[in-house]
């Protein structure tokens, strides 16, 4: 008997689902990895106060004593609303921070839809007006539009317009860009630039590419206890390159961290802090050393929550 064949089911696939796309966040947080390496410098002593008067209301005193720059105090307030949009945002939220020379900058963050978020900025220089800032941000499911309105004035005809867009095109790539409109008595321009970031399971590239420069960062983790950051920034206005490199190490078992930088205008700092439990408390301590000024500056702080 010859064989027999018998037709083999052929079996189809159906379509591959695809994750959707999640939101790319605010344009102003495109290099916020990177830059939470570095740290902040400070000289002299600094103690800060937190106190929180309940579960919506919180106050901070900030002591700042210096023999180089001025000294100075602080006094901050923060009421944050019921309306929670995420594990790390709620609404409204309202800041306020007063020195002792009378300058204040306050904060007003508002939720007007459940996609439309608004914020007003308003700095004084003692009893003057400096800054009056509005913004309105529209996020998307894969997108987030922003329209800034800085220090308009209608008698003067001088205002500044800024626009920013970020489109999420894959699960990694972050596309965008910004245009900047200013126009004052005489004098009237636009600037755009274009912007991008690719985000990998542990690094993270961002990219600001325009007429008026460029600025470049790059994030890595190396693992859990060590964490590098590269920025680079280039003024095409000013004629003017820098370069700077920083890092962090962070202790789990001591409660330490440890944040280190070092630019291409031989500047190097670095700041230990230190949690004490069962207080809460955080201790930091911050030395910096700038090679063309020939000076050391050190810096010290304490934290009580």
């Amino acid at each position: 008997m010859g064989n027999v064949l018998y037709p083999v089911p052929v079996l189809r696939r159906g379509p591959r689902r695809e994750e959707p796309l999640a939101n790319p966040g605010s344009f102003d947080e495109l290099h916020r990895k990177c830059k939470e390496v570095f740290p902040q410098q400070m000289e002299g002593v600094k103690l800060i106060i937190n106190k929180a008067l309940s579960s919506h209301f919180q106050v901070s005193h900030t002591i700042h004593m210096s023999t180089i720059g001025q000294s100075n105090y602080h006094l901050n307030a923060t009421y944050v609303g019921d309306q929670q949009s995420s594990p790390t945002e709620a609404f409204p939220t309202l800041i306020g921070d007063i020195n002792t020379a009378g300058s204040l900058n306050a904060q007003v963050l508002f939720l007007l839809a459940e996609r439309i978020r608004t914020k007003a900025v308003f700095q004084t220089q003692q009893s003057r007006f400096v800054t009056w800032q509005f913004d309105a941000e529209f996020r998307g499911d894969d997108y987030t539009a922003t329209l800034t309105l800085g220090n308009p004035d209608l008698i003067s005809e001088s205002v500044i317009v800024v626009a920013h867009f970020l489109q999420s095109v894959t699960s990694r790539l972050v596309l965008g860009g910004e245009m900047v409109y200013h126009r004052r008595p005489g004098e009237e321009g636009a600037i755009v630039t274009l912007a991008g970031k690719y985000t990998a399971l542990k690094w993270v590239a961002t990219l600001n590419l325009g007429y008026g420069g460029a600025h470049a960062s790059y994030y890595h983790r190396a693992n859990d206890q060590i964490q590098v950051g590269v920025e680079f920034e280039a003024n095409t206005r000013l004629q003017d390159t820098s370069f700077a490199f920083g890092y962090q190490l962070t202790l789990p078992q001591a409660n330490m961290l440890f944040r280190g930088f070092l630019d291409s205008n031989w500047c190097v700092g670095a700041v230990l802090e230190k949690k004490l439990p069962p207080l809460p408390v955080t201790l930091a301590l911050g030395a910096f050393l700038n090679h063309w000024k020939n000076r050391f500056h050190c810096g010290f702080s304490i934290i009580v929550g």
